[in-house]
């Protein structure tokens, strides 16, 4: 009943790190292995505030107020006051009237996606799309279709396939790709979902607090038009926990009938507390978002320039397509040695060839890094 079918080079192992001294820092705690410090260039905390000092004082703060976990669901004493101020905080941010807190952006999902569709529904999603919006579509019994990634003629084509179907449509998107760092052409893709009055889901996970006009994610200007959108605090918030922000209507549905929000504990005050400061500061900071960017499109060219596999990525996440699993898993060795910590992506991850290294750009990374890691890669046979 629980045999593995996997082959044994797909295996994967559970590693424990530590923080190191610097902010960029990872300590290796893995028996065998040769290097014990490590550049962290594969974590999401794209600005670096799961270690800022403010952020862990008021998650540390609100620990001794209101206990370190909110010991049951919202709907019998979960709720305490700080869940209530990052949703309204969120609100106003993102100009959108409701926003409900979960306590994980895969549990967010498919919330979201039970909350738009059943099994009368056909979900048409991009074929990239996270793992936890597959899982939604299925919890909900929704027919599922996929366009092919970021194509714009052949989403209409399905919506044309299926529009007389005499079912409510869903279309299903992200708006950063977290394997490719690919951007969803947002505006095309809600002018369609318009004009053949159909749903659109937009889960902002990667690109919140770094993309979109001050960080406010890239569907914030079309928001008019999106019927609902996802996001987290386990990334550019550097905390954990996630929301989804829909309009009133919605968001009541979601409070009586979300299975997903209704059974389940409700998020530890110690993380909002962390997610509402390191909200505000990403406000106060209105520069960060940019100044990432122009760092990632510069370790691009350099990286680019050093080593010949072609390098995807429109944001502060790259990836170093090298093709053969075994291949990538030898430069994931080969960084690691020299002291560089960045992940293999294999299938089923990602596709059969397609097998990456996966770096994220942070806030906390310097020029003398990416110097370092070119002359590494540029040694890689």
């Amino acid at each position: 009943m629980y045999k593995i079918k996997i082959p044994k080079n797909r295996l994967r192992k559970l590693k424990t790190f530590t923080l190191g001294q610097k902010p960029y820092e990872l300590q290796n705690l893995n028996p065998g292995e040769t290097n014990n410090n490590l550049i962290d260039l594969c974590s999401n905390d794209y600005l670096g505030l799961s270690r800022d000092k403010d952020v862990i004082k008021s998650s540390y703060e609100i620990s001794l107020s209101e206990g370190l976990g909110s010991g049951s669901s919202r709907f019998i004493t979960g709720s305490r006051p700080i869940h209530s101020l990052l949703e309204k905080e969120l609100e106003e941010w993102l100009n959108q009237e409701k926003v409900l807190l979960f306590p994980s952006g895969f549990q967010a999902n498919i919330a979201a996606v039970e909350g738009l569709a059943n099994r009368n529904s056909i979900v048409i999603a991009d074929k990239f799309i996270h793992n936890s919006l597959l899982v939604g579509v299925k919890a909900a019994g929704s027919k599922l279709v996929r366009f092919a990634h970021n194509d714009i003629k052949d989403l209409e084509n399905k919506i044309l396939k299926f529009n007389s179907a005499q079912k409510s449509i869903l279309i299903i998107v992200e708006s950063l790709y977290s394997m490719e760092g690919s951007i969803a052409p947002l505006k095309e893709i809600t002018g369609i979902c318009k004009k053949y009055n159909v749903q659109l889901l937009v889960d902002e996970a990667h690109a919140l607090g770094v993309l979109g006009p001050e960080g406010k994610g890239l569907s914030f200007d079309l928001s008019d038009d999106i019927t609902m959108l996802t996001g987290t605090f386990g990334k550019s918030f550097g905390s954990g926990g996630a929301f989804v922000a829909c309009n009133s209507k919605i968001g009541e549905y979601l409070i009586q009938t979300s299975g997903a929000f209704r059974y389940t504990t409700a998020l530890s005050p110690a993380l909002a507390a962390g997610a509402l400061k390191s909200l505000q500061k990403i406000k106060t900071n209105k520069e960060w978002g940019i100044n990432l960017l122009n760092a990632s499109q510069k370790w691009k060219q350099e990286i680019l320039q050093n080593l010949n596999y072609p390098v995807k990525g429109d944001s502060q996440i790259l990836s170093i397509v090298v093709g053969q699993e075994e291949k990538t898993i030898l430069l994931q060795k080969h960084l690691e040695k020299n002291g560089f910590l960045a992940i293999a992506i294999r299938p089923p991850t990602v596709h059969l060839n397609e097998s990456r290294i996966r770096l994220t750009v942070r806030r906390d990374l310097n020029l003398d890094i990416l110097k370092n890691l070119t002359s590494v890669l540029k040694d890689f046979k």
